[in-house]
């Protein structure tokens, strides 16, 4: 350490900039930690990949780690997206050598000549090496990179480091939690564009697409969408070339590619449509050349039984891969523009195209018209794989080539004089490091993904592992391929290969088979679908006359078809999609103004179909309310009233999730009057709840007993293991419903009073303790107005109760942090407090302290002003606020790299505080992969004998019971627990309406429409295993009434 601090003091006197003086420490090659001290070296990636930019860990994480005691070696990097200033100014050293780092972290191989001089033990301990490798499934070109780690054991390698791969770091469900597929997807779109736009020029067309920057002009992911919007526009305005015909972009694949370019694709004005609607879609002279037409290419659509002639059949497929052919080449090439390849390919299974099917491709294609079948984007980039002939990668300086009809490269067909080229082949990009485009949003969510799993690793060496991780220490294991120089069980098969190849000369990534670039794809199976396909989606909505109508076929006239028509298709939607499409007699419209997402849903059931959602075009909802038997809203509440409208006008029931609002109960009398019903409140809070306090009391009176007490609780919280932030609370949605929450006035009655607190003090008031389990620390908030619930859930009068009162459950801490922030003045929605947070000054960082001088209209000029301004004494220990808000990104944090700080974009316009706040909060608190989250509904009701005289003092009581029912429940692979508590209660009700079970009309709740309400989504719940426990015990227990 003496060599590092003399190093300081002499950069303090050096002549570099005023940052570098300040921050950057250049150790001595010499110096070494003390024992049981952790250090990380991140290495620079081989300088012969030039344009590979990521970083795995960002400087922020470096920061993180730096303050947990961990010390940071970066090699310096120039190339590299972070300055090495910014890692300097977050705590790390700046050291070409990485010879004391106990972990060494990159994204690629390391090269083997610097990798050698990083294998033996520091201080005792093992050195571990963290990279794509590149080794796990016998690549040749780099066993002499494995035997640095594992050799036979009669050479002795027992001091060699441990290796971790990250294509091998799963869940326990087996699924990679880090890679960087998504952006490849996102980037390989785009310069499949890009080149399709090239390639036209060669036609003598020119197309938008020309207007399109490459992904890596473009400082983020963010710019690069406002580029396909930009040109979306044009192509909304001016259409698609004439000559060329309908643009039909064709995505393969199901995994993280797939899903990364469908998602940049919403930027533009697409259609989805089934893949049997090519021929006529793309022949039609009227086809709307104002859209951009998208295929999700299922597998159902191309492969075939070659032996039986019969259809795909996906549990077959799998057991028989051979026994299927692909008729990509005949069915879908002919009527595509651009194909997109998301998907992976193994040996044994039928290629997407082989070379000898790409000359009757490109023929068909040629007769269909010039635009058809010009441009392959392999994104998946295997080499010989499921594209046959596409037989080498591309390079970001040179990122496509043609082939001819034989599969092989036309050398100069690039320079080629126009026309030339028009009906020799076809145009393939197969850049290999597609990501390395986006490196900056790439680095982000590497950093993130792999957060959880770098710091177990630390821990390990710390000898501080906890139980929390355990399941991460198990990931790692699973990830490792060697240790103490030998090869774990499962990777024994290599050591063969390690012995051949051992003694060949290889430096860095080179070689002579180019590898799938591991770190992309999804996993090692073929990417396909589960055999289905739009499910018949009405395509009338892109302006066409092709597709399916949407109507599915009545089973030959013996059952009824049903139509749902769903609005929306956010978080809580897909647990509703899967329960209504379990019914045979139903058929499903999903209707979003976000395609991707509502396709996503659609995409595994035949019965299913998707339509765009369009605020601008009113009447095409009006249409879809007209078209449905039942309408469903997911969409925010506001918009419940003129949903209801059109219900009301079409004489349709409506069924959503959300409270019901005043200008909705004005429509009671004319749903009334047109036999419509309007149900609402029938989600979790409200809904759940109000469906299991019903039936709780009913089993009570039934009992000859009264209910006399009635105290509720409900939340939705994290997992207690992902709940490590200031407020406890992460969001799959927006938070502002949740943060406006906390300014409700709420009433309720508690040990036979009536309490009423403003909601200026409710964040103030809140319960400190809610005992409801040992294993959970909560604090509650209390939940609007308590007293109207005596007559929705039938319990009597107000005054014949002891308690009456319904809770917000959080996890302790959230009160006090919140509370802060509204005292800064972060919850205020008035037009007078919008701001624009200045990048000069801080950006976000700046946000508290620029809310307050709003607020006070005086200027302060530090935390420690804002807080004592602010708070003055009412809050115990500032320093623990100040460091809430300050890992929040609220207040500003003294020696942090706030620029390369994973916040979102500034908004741009003026903003209240409160929708900064919760622009801010949606990104911070987000949910990561692999984490959950878990709902908690608590009823206890106390009762007496119905013959006992009426009297809320419980001295005068007699034979007291105590009543209890509840749920806990977590989000699974299945779904989230809220989008499960929420989703299917609403499905459930639903379709007890839609079976014309439910006999009341006009505006109601689930406690107003009797037991087939009630009743029926609790026996749903308990159907899918989500049933409420219920308890009764003699005698008098309060337990959640701690206040």
């Amino acid at each position: 350490m003496k060599a590092l601090q003399h190093s300081k003091r002499g950069l303090s006197r050096s002549s570099k900039s005023n940052i570098a003086k300040q921050s950057l420490r250049q150790a001595s090659s010499s110096s070494s930690p003390p024992v049981g001290k952790v250090v990380l070296g991140i290495r620079r990636e081989d300088p012969g990949r030039l344009w590979e930019r990521r970083c795995p860990v960002t400087p922020d994480a470096v920061n993180d780690l730096v303050r947990q005691g961990v010390d940071v070696l970066v090699q310096p990097c120039d190339r590299r997206i972070w300055k090495n200033e910014d890692f300097a100014k977050a705590g790390a050293t700046i050291n070409s050598n990485l010879a004391p780092a106990n972990i060494v972290v990159g994204i690629k191989e390391t090269p083997i000549s610097e990798l050698d001089k990083l294998t033996t033990p520091v201080d005792g301990r093992e050195r571990t090496h963290v990279m794509f490798s590149h080794t796990a499934k016998g690549q040749l070109y780099n066993m002499p990179l494995l035997s640095r780690f594992a050799r036979p054991v009669d050479l002795g390698l027992s001091s060699a480091p441990r290796l971790i791969d990250y294509e091998l770091l799963t869940g326990e469900n087996g699924k990679r939690v880090v890679g960087f597929g998504w952006f490849a997807g996102a980037a390989g779109v785009v310069e499949g564009l890009s080149a399709s736009a090239h390639d036209f020029l060669s036609l003598g067309v020119s197309s938008p697409f020309l207007y399109l920057p490459r992904p890596y002009s473009h400082p983020s992911l963010e710019d690069m969408r406002k580029s396909l919007r930009f040109v979306g526009e044009i192509i909304s305005t001016r259409g698609m070339p004439r000559s060329t015909g309908p643009c039909v972009i064709t995505v393969t694949g199901n995994g993280n590619v797939a899903t990364g370019a469908l998602d940049l694709l919403q930027e533009l004005p697409i259609c989805f449509v089934k893949a049997d609607a090519l021929p006529s879609l793309v022949s039609d002279p009227d086809t709307d050349l104002r859209k951009i037409y998208v295929v999700h290419l299922p597998s159902s659509a191309y492969l075939t039984n070659k032996r039986t002639g019969g259809s795909f059949d996906r549990a077959d497929y799998y057991s028989n891969p051979d026994h299927y052919e692909s008729h990509f080449a005949d069915k879908i090439a002919p009527y595509t523009t651009v194909l997109i390849n998301g998907a992976g390919w193994s040996q044994g299974f039928p290629r997407l195209l082989t070379t000898n099917q790409l000359s009757t491709a490109i023929g068909l294609a040629r007769n269909v018209g010039k635009g058809r079948f010009r441009t392959i984007a392999d994104i998946s980039c295997d080499i010989s794989g499921g594209i046959e002939f596409v037989d080498r990668s591309c390079t970001i300086d040179d990122p496509f080539f043609y082939t001819d009809g034989t599969g092989k490269e036309v050398v100069g067909a690039k320079t080629a004089p126009p026309g030339s080229r028009a009906s020799t082949g076809v145009q393939v990009m197969s850049i290999d490091i597609l990501p390395s485009e986006l490196p900056l949003d790439a680095s982000k969510h590497f950093s993130r993904a792999l957060k959880p799993y770098l710091g177990a690793l630390i821990r390990q060496y710390q000898g501080k592992t906890t139980e929390e991780d355990k399941a991460a220490v198990d990931s790692l294991d699973r990830a490792t391929i060697a240790r103490g120089g030998k090869l774990l069980p499962k990777h024994q098969w290599l050591a063969d290969l390690i012995t051949k190849e051992a003694t060949k000369v290889h430096e860095g990534a080179a070689g002579p088979v180019i590898p799938i670039d591991l770190d992309v794809m999804d996993g090692d199976k073929p990417d396909l679908d589960l055999g289905t396909d739009m499910g018949g989606l009405d395509t009338s909505n892109c302006s066409t006359h092709h597709g399916a109508n949407g109507k599915s076929s009545a089973n030959g006239g013996v059952q009824k078809r049903k139509k749902v028509l769903l609005l929306g298709s956010g978080m809580v939607a897909k647990p509703a999609v899967d329960e209504f499409l379990k019914r045979k007699d139903v058929d499903l419209v999903i209707a979003s103004n976000n395609s991707t997402e509502a396709y996503q849903l659609s995409r595994d059931h035949e019965r299913a179909s998707v339509v765009r959602l369009d605020a601008s075009h009113p009447e095409n909802l009006s249409k879809l309310v007209g078209d449905a038997d039942v309408v469903v809203s997911l969409l925010p509440a506001p918009l419940h009233p003129t949903v209801a409208e059109l219900c009301i006008q079409h004489k349709k029931h409506l069924v959503t999730a959300s409270y019901v609002s005043p200008a909705m109960r004005e429509l009671d009398a004319r749903a009334k009057a047109v036999d419509v019903l309007l149900l609402n409140e029938i989600g979790l809070d409200p809904g759940l709840d109000h469906c299991s306090a019903m039936d709780l009391r009913q089993q009570i009176e039934a009992s000859g007993r009264r209910v006399v007490s009635f105290v509720s609780w409900c939340g939705g919280l994290p997992a207690p293991e992902d709940s490590s932030n200031p407020l406890g609370m992460k969001f799959s949605w927006s938070p502002r419903g949740l943060l406006s929450a906390a300014l409700n006035d709420a009433q309720y009655k508690l040990r036979g009073k009536i309490q009423r607190i403003a909601g200026s003090d409710l964040l103030s008031s809140h319960v400190p303790s809610v005992p409801l389990f040992n294993g959970f620390a909560l604090e509650g908030l209390a939940n609007r107005d308590s007293l109207p619930y005596a007559e929705t859930y039938g319990l009597g009068p107000v005054e014949g109760l002891h308690n009456l009162f319904r809770g917000t459950l959080r996890y302790k801490g959230f009160s006090g942090t919140l509370d802060a922030m509204r005292r800064l003045g972060l919850l205020s929605s008035a037009n007078e407090d919008a701001m624009i947070l200045d990048p000069a000054k801080g950006g976000w960082r700046s946000f508290g302290m620029a809310a307050l001088q709003k607020r006070l209209d005086a200027k302060v000029t530090s935390p420690e002003d804002v807080l004592k301004v602010a708070l003055g004494d009412s809050v115990l220990d500032h320093q623990n606020t100040t460091d809430a808000l300050t890992r929040l990104s609220i207040l500003p944090s003294p020696g942090a790299n706030h620029a390369a700080e994973d916040l979102p974009p500034l908004p741009t316009t003026p903003l209240s505080p409160l929708d900064l706040l919760t622009t801010l909060l949606s990104h911070k608190l987000r949910y990561m992969p692999g984490e959950r989250d878990i709902v908690i509904l608590v009823h206890q009701m106390m009762s007496v004998p119905s013959h006992s005289l009426p009297t809320s003092d419980p001295a005068k009581w007699e034979d007291v019971h105590t009543h209890s029912s509840h749920i806990v429940t977590y989000g699974s692979e299945a779904g989230s627990a809220m989008s499960r508590t929420v989703g299917l209660p609403l499905a459930f009700a639903a379709m007890k309406v839609l079976d014309g079970q439910v006999h009341e009309r006009g505006v109601k709740g689930p406690s107003e429409c009797g037991k087939e309400v009630w009743r029926g989504v609790l026996d749903g719940m308990e159907t899918v295993g989500m049933g409420m426990k219920e308890r009764s015990i003699p005698g008098m227990n309060e337990v959640g009434i701690c206040f």
